[in-house]
């Protein structure tokens, strides 16, 4: 029975692939923005399950969602469609730009049926030579060999035997290094217009401009990775709504769920129509367990008090931040936008953010990294004041503790 099985960290390399190296506590409760692990040691999340948990644990409206839904149906398989997903879709579609839904498990699923959609949207438009697809250095879009090989980071993607073809990479917020790459044959160019892993730098908006003028010039499609930046996350339902540049075709997963597994690919009906029956598909996608949640989801995010109350909590973590700076002098700027924000280590504490992360912990902090110089904050985008002004000085504990070595 597996009551009898005695779970600790050690289990974990007994049992599990190596792949992971996960920290040494297991936690088994959440609620809100805090967390127990097996000891009853409570820590303050600032992770968020890497931007996922973007109400926090066992938010109600959630919980009530998949309680509901758990007596009614789990599982159909895309051979029939179900009421949760075609809500979630609509809703979507009121809220976006977009017309037409495709729902996958992951942001890597979500990012593989963009990349499909376009090659087949340019071989059925313009022929076969219409295949480049262009994506940015630090880019992280998934860990699919196609998604990875388009993920701007060959650490990711080498050492698997060939690679996907007519992927290339230029500089993010440099133009001139896209110009150089786009041609007639590019049907798409991918970017995340706040790069997350790559170190939680925002796209300028010159920048972001200038690349959908690209695209339009060379009938090439934007395909906007939003599956961190997406849901609230930025202070706007998605980050393009920021600017006045709307892409093609958005990706979005994470935050979707507010942790239950979800990820979606948002487009326009007349790119969408190249999807034909039978050309992609998920056994899983559209589950009606997790599109009930992610329309809870949905619901209680997308309110003017909930994302305007996002930009407070950036201000309220900015100045905790510039106040343990001026203290300890670590960080050369904080980057990023609404509840992902990127700590940039200064020269003396380069390549050391998984110390940080640790001494957090140690702490009672579940902080993140984004590379080996970037503390990355992702929060609940409801986490009480209170959890902010606490985890901040526990963080600064971790400053301290790092400085002292």
């Amino acid at each position: 029975m597996a009551e009898h099985i005695q779970v600790t960290r050690a289990l974990f390399d007994e049992v599990m692939v190596p792949n992971y190296a996960p920290a040494p506590i297991i936690p088994v409760r959440g609620q809100g923005s805090r967390v127990w692990d097996q000891a009853g040691r409570e820590y303050i999340d600032f992770a968020g399950g890497i931007a996922v948990n973007a109400l926090g644990h066992c938010h109600p409206a959630l919980v009530s969602a998949l309680k509901a839904q758990a007596d009614k149906l789990w599982h159909l398989s895309n051979v029939m469609t179900n009421e949760p997903a075609l809500r979630l879709a609509q809703k979507l579609v009121d809220s976006t730009f977009a017309e037409k839904v495709y729902f996958a498990n992951s942001g890597a699923e979500a990012n593989e049926a963009a990349l499909k959609l376009a090659r087949r949207w340019a071989l059925d438009k313009f022929g076969a030579q219409k295949q480049q697809i262009i994506s940015f250095g630090k880019s992280f879009h998934g860990r699919t060999f196609f998604t990875v090989t388009v993920g701007g980071q060959a650490a990711y993607s080498d050492g698997f035997g060939p690679k996907p073809g007519a992927i290339d990479h230029a500089e993010y917020n440099n133009l001139e290094s896209l110009k150089a790459l786009i041609s007639d044959n590019t049907c798409a160019v991918i970017l995340e217009p706040l790069q997350g892993e790559g170190g939680i730098i925002p796209g300028e908006l010159e920048f972001l401009q200038g690349v959908r003028d690209l695209c339009n010039q060379f009938n090439a499609l934007m395909i906007y990775d939003e599956v961190q930046s997406g849901v609230g996350r930025t202070g706007k339902l998605y980050a393009y709504m920021h600017t006045n540049v709307v892409p093609d075709i958005l990706t979005t997963a994470k935050s979707l769920g507010g942790g239950f597994p979800i990820g979606a690919m948002l487009t326009t009906t007349e790119i969408a129509s190249h999807l034909k029956v039978g050309t992609h598909g998920s056994t899983y996608g559209g589950n009606p367990l997790a599109c009930a949640v992610a329309e809870a989801a949905l619901d209680t995010i997308n309110q003017p008090e909930v994302l305007n109350g996002v930009l407070e909590r950036e201000k309220l973590f900015r100045r905790e931040l510039a106040a343990i700076n001026e203290k300890h002098n670590v960080f050369s700027t904080v980057r990023g936008q609404g509840m992902l924000l990127g700590a940039v280590l200064n020269d003396e504490f380069k390549g050391r953010s998984r110390d940080f992360f640790l001494a957090s912990a140690d702490q009672g902090l579940f902080a993140l990294v984004a590379g080996p110089d970037v503390i990355r904050f992702a929060p609940s985008l409801v986490i009480p004041e209170a959890d902010i002004i606490e985890g901040m000085k526990r963080f600064e504990k971790a400053v301290a503790q790092v400085k002292q070595g």
